[in-house]
């Protein structure tokens, strides 16, 4: 099975220039290092895009090393390095111990996902994934899949959409843009880019980069269901991960570290019912190595100012 997963080939690959126009790594040397590698360990890469964070990781392994990169991004496979140390899974990490126990894989050593939408995919106009082209409302991050941001446009109620940019673009004037959105649609078909900017001009408050990036950013979320993903991320992890073993994850916006920071704390999402004549206090599985997160340099900044928002924060299985 791990040999039909080995998707690389001379002809396949990019060059080192090509890869990093495809996507600067965040935080490269930041969360490798926090995975403390040992050179003959197992260890998994959730989102391998551009492969700057698992080119890293295999520097660090020797021969018996082994590295699982997952990408649901046909696009990211073209960055494989011909390397038989690493095995690429062509699917969404939630289905992260699926298919590590279909290649005899039962634990790790570590676990690194960096949950930014790729340079690539920003660039890219077809992908729709930013407001600075006019472009199809697409936005999925696996172009099998078959909700785009224009089918949510067309389809949710006006509650839906109100609570979608609410909760995850944390729009002002969410209610609002839900209405104007629902009345306009019998007549606008939403779908290219330029179509909603036009659409939404009556209603947008403040900045505009900055609001139709908050209403992009919350399309986003919702049609590659991207929170209830990175939950599903992990809830796997305490069984997946040897003692001593890293978890190392980079988010972009409050939402996923507010996640991240709760798991790592509690090592589950499932509320404990308070129960007065129990004394036994439930351990948590992880050590937190990461009071506040980590965040990139000025100087990483500079160079990279989509590392503005990266946010890393590390744990140890216990």
């Amino acid at each position: 099975m791990a040999k039909q997963m080995k998707i690389r080939s001379a002809g396949d690959e990019l060059s080192n220039q090509q890869q990093d126009v495809y996507h600067i790594p965040v935080l490269l040397t930041e969360a490798v290092d926090a995975l403390n590698i040992q050179p003959g360990g197992v260890y998994v890469d959730c989102t391998f895009g551009g492969g700057g964070h698992s080119r890293e990781i295999l520097k660090r392994l020797d021969k018996d090393g082994r590295l699982f990169a997952f990408d649901q991004d046909p696009d990211a496979k073209r960055n494989l390095p011909n390397d038989e140390r690493i095995f690429f899974v062509p699917h969404n990490f939630k289905h992260l111990s699926r298919f590590l126990k279909l290649n005899r894989i039962d634990k790790v050593d570590g676990v690194l996902a960096d949950l930014g939408v790729s340079s690539h995919q920003f660039d890219e106009a077809s992908r729709g994934f930013s407001t600075r082209f006019d472009g199809p409302l697409d936005m999925r991050m696996d172009p099998s899949q078959p909700v785009t941001a224009s089918s949510i446009l067309q389809t949710y109620t006006q509650q839906q959409l109100h609570k979608m940019f609410e909760l995850y673009g944390e729009v002002t004037n969410a209610k609002t843009l839900a209405a104007v959105i629902v009345q306009q649609r019998s007549t606008n078909s939403y779908q290219t880019i330029e179509q909603l900017k036009q659409a939404l001009q009556s209603v947008v408050k403040g900045n505009p980069n900055k609001y139709f990036a908050q209403v992009f950013q919350a399309l986003r979320i919702e049609v590659n269901e991207e929170l209830s993903v990175l939950k599903e991320l992990l809830e796997q992890l305490p069984d997946l991960l040897k003692p001593k073993a890293r978890v190392a994850i980079i988010s972009f916006h409050s939402l996923e570290d507010r996640l991240v920071k709760n798991f790592f704390k509690k090592g589950s999402f499932q509320e404990e019912a308070y129960n007065p004549f129990e004394r036994d206090v439930k351990e948590n599985v992880f050590n937190i190595l990461t009071k506040k997160p980590v965040e990139p340099g000025a100087d990483e900044q500079k160079r990279n100012p989509r590392s503005r928002s990266a946010r890393l924060r590390i744990a140890e299985k216990i």
